[in-house]
């Protein structure tokens, strides 16, 4: 059993779930993130931080996106361990541009807090 990711991610690549996966197995492609299924330890640590619910278990893939997990696995079929900065699959690169329908979600970069966003009042 494996994490996929589906089309809400594309032209988005907010990257959180990389930064959280434990194991590096999230790739980038040139519009998405694809999820190594070789790699995928099933751990469930991507899914809860994707702001576009992008990341499903396959088990649960929504059948309007149930194409995308032989996305994600034949994305890396030939080459494992080489998928960051390969070109996309044909099925996401067949996508037209969809930054014009997700552009409200550009608040939901993922970062860490700065100083400057600090509490002051919070006792430390």
């Amino acid at each position: 059993m494996t994490y996929v990711i589906a089309e809400p991610c594309v032209d988005v690549k907010d990257r959180a779930c990389v930064i959280e996966c434990p194991v590096d197995c999230i790739y980038e492609g040139e519009r998405t993130l694809y999820i190594n299924p070789w790699e995928c330890v099933d751990c469930h640590a991507c899914e809860p931080v994707c702001p576009v619910e992008a990341v499903f278990h396959e088990d649960d893939l929504p059948a309007q996106w149930a194409q995308y997990r032989s996305v994600n696995s034949e994305y890396f079929r030939d080459a494992p361990r080489e998928g960051t900065g390969r070109a996309d699959h044909r099925v996401v690169a067949a996508l037209p541009p969809q930054h014009a329908v997700k552009n409200d979600l550009s608040g939901f970069a993922a970062r860490k807090e700065e100083a400057v966003d600090a509490d002051l009042w919070f006792p430390w």
